[in-house]
């Protein structure tokens, strides 16, 4: 089964609560909300990290950065049309790397991530009800699957895209949280041993969100295919398993 949460539809009516209500949200979504008020925010240029497309005279291919699975799963959502014509992002966790697709599945750009501190592809049961203190290290996973993403409002009226309510997981640049966490500079540096330390949620850079997630997503919202570390990838996306037969069909059509 895939992880796409149910209650995703009904997002406008909790999004739509009184500010007392959301901020009876857990503070875990504090940690994952603050996507618009950051000074530590990695700004535009170079150092975002951000690819707008491959450059001249060089291949997609060669450009790719991430893992064989996250490569096979782009090759799926491409063959298949699994996005259902929306916009998509493909989170590679044993890369770092997120990867942005417009609706019609073109390569839009791809940045690095940061992630849950634990490896691990499956949220802790009522982790969404936990306040911060209570969320243990091993339970600060970021969940594999396939989600319904769309902008909604965490605790401090903050704008946030959430990839999966229910467990407060949220897409958003980097919080201002905690200096000693040193985000800014894990996000920037070449190793991506360091970038496992948010609570869940996934930290883009700014230029990546603003530019492109926030305008792709603002309408009707999109997917997030997350990448598993420990499960095997057709067990988080089944699809995967039947998908050679489907295409072999057509080819012979």
């Amino acid at each position: 089964m895939t992880n796409l949460r149910p209650a995703m539809a009904g997002l406008g009516v909790l999004c739509g609560a009184s500010l007392a209500l959301l901020l009876s949200v857990p503070a875990v979504a504090v940690e994952r909300a603050a996507a618009s008020a950051s000074s530590a925010l990695l700004e535009t240029g170079p150092e975002a990290g951000l690819k707008t497309g491959p450059e001249e005279g060089a291949s997609e291919e060669k450009q790719f950065e991430g893992s064989e699975e996250a490569r096979r799963v782009i090759d799926w959502i491409a063959s298949s049309g699994d996005n259902r014509s929306l916009p998509y992002v493909v989170i590679d966790k044993k890369a770092a790397r997120a990867y942005l697709f417009s609706a019609k599945g073109k390569a839009l750009s791809d940045a690095p991530v940061l992630i849950g501190i634990a490896p691990g592809d499956e949220a802790t049961p009522g982790i969404g009800s936990k306040s911060l203190s209570e969320i243990g290290p091993a339970e600060r996973t970021t969940p594999a699957g396939r989600f319904l993403a769309k902008f909604g409002v965490a605790a401090g009226n903050h704008k946030v895209l959430w990839v999966d309510y229910a467990t407060s997981v949220a897409l958003h640049t980097i919080p201002t949280g905690n200096p000693k966490e040193k985000r800014r500079e894990r996000m920037l540096s070449k190793t991506i041993e360091d970038n496992r330390i948010t609570f869940g949620c996934i930290n883009v850079p700014k230029v990546f969100y603003n530019k492109g997630v926030s305008p792709l997503f603002q309408k009707k919202g999109g997917y997030v295919y997350v990448m598993p570390d420990i499960k095997p990838l057709e067990e988080v996306f089944p699809r995967l398993r039947v998908q050679p037969f489907l295409d072999a069909a057509v080819a012979g059509s």
